[in-house]
């Protein structure tokens, strides 16, 4: 089978876990190679991603490279067996594949928490909302991008209507409530409906209001839990594409910044009351 020309995220992420029990380890890619029976550049597909690998062979590894950790290679071994065709494919090569990235990371998340200071989270967005925000940051994109575009930030709010809807806390600041992409009718049924959300059985929403002192630089995040907080994974969030970021330290820093706004943040019924009034001014 040839490597996979473009693999997704995640399956990035199970090569780099891997690699990471490897340099552990103290052992390098030709010495793992031949304990497999292959090439150098067999393991070099199967870290970048561009190689699938089973379970068994997860184990294998796990095992010649003395990991002890079960829970990790539990999860791992689970991940590489992993078969699932997602809704986002059929956006592959219609979209960029940073859109389909986020889809699938929201998608096997145990959790999500996000944090925007300009606009209202994806997740939650109306179509004509969502439409305006898009022509916002590149005005010269052809209808049939802009509708697709708006079609894909729609179906990811699939989330919520599993048998077991994925929790999810927003932190929205009120620049966010305020920032007009789009007509003041829009806003007002965006807001409208972000009240409605905000009802949902999974979902959380607070307000950070402008009077609420912010520590640091704050930026819009998206922090997507795993089965095993090692796998935890947070995307930077991008007008134009997205970055992901899981090293252990990236980890700790964004738990903390997530803990420092929910410290400044309204609960959640005065963030709906909230969200209610600046609906009205509207």
């Amino acid at each position: 089978m040839p490597p996979r020309s473009y693999p997704t995220a995640r399956q990035k992420r199970l090569g780099a876990e891997l690699r990471k029990l490897r340099e552990r380890a103290g052992m390098n890619g030709a010495s793992a190679a031949a304990f497999l029976g292959g090439e150098r550049a067999q393991i070099s597909h199967i870290e970048s991603g561009r190689y699938g690998v089973s379970d068994e062979r997860v184990r294998r590894l796990a095992a010649h490279y003395a990991a002890t950790d079960r829970h990790l290679i539990d999860a791992l071994g689970r991940m590489a067996e992993e078969r699932h065709k997602g809704w986002w494919d059929e956006y592959r090569g219609i979209l960029s594949p940073g859109f389909l990235d986020v889809a699938e990371l929201e998608f096997w998340a145990t959790y999500l928490r996000d944090i925007q200071m300009l606009h209202i989270p994806g997740q939650f967005q109306t179509e004509n909302y969502a439409r305006g925000l898009i022509r916002s940051g590149v005005s010269d994109l052809p209808a049939n991008e802009v509708n697709t575009r708006v079609e894909h930030r729609m179906r990811r709010r699939i989330i919520f209507d599993r048998p077991t809807p994925t929790p999810f806390e927003a932190f929205i600041h009120e620049a966010a409530l305020r920032m007009r992409y789009c007509s003041a009718d829009t806003m007002a049924d965006q807001l409208k409906f972000l009240c409605e959300a905000s009802e949902w059985p999974s979902v959380t929403i607070r307000i950070i209001p402008f009077d609420r002192q912010i520590t640091g630089s704050v930026h819009s995040v998206l922090y997507a839990g795993a089965e095993i907080p090692a796998l935890d994974t947070v995307q930077i969030d991008s007008a134009f594409d997205s970055g992901f970021l899981d090293a252990e330290a990236q980890l700790v820093t964004y738990r903390k910044l997530f803990a420092s706004i929910e410290a400044i943040s309204l609960d959640p019924e005065e963030s709906r009351k909230f969200i209610h009034r600046i609906a009205q001014e509207m």
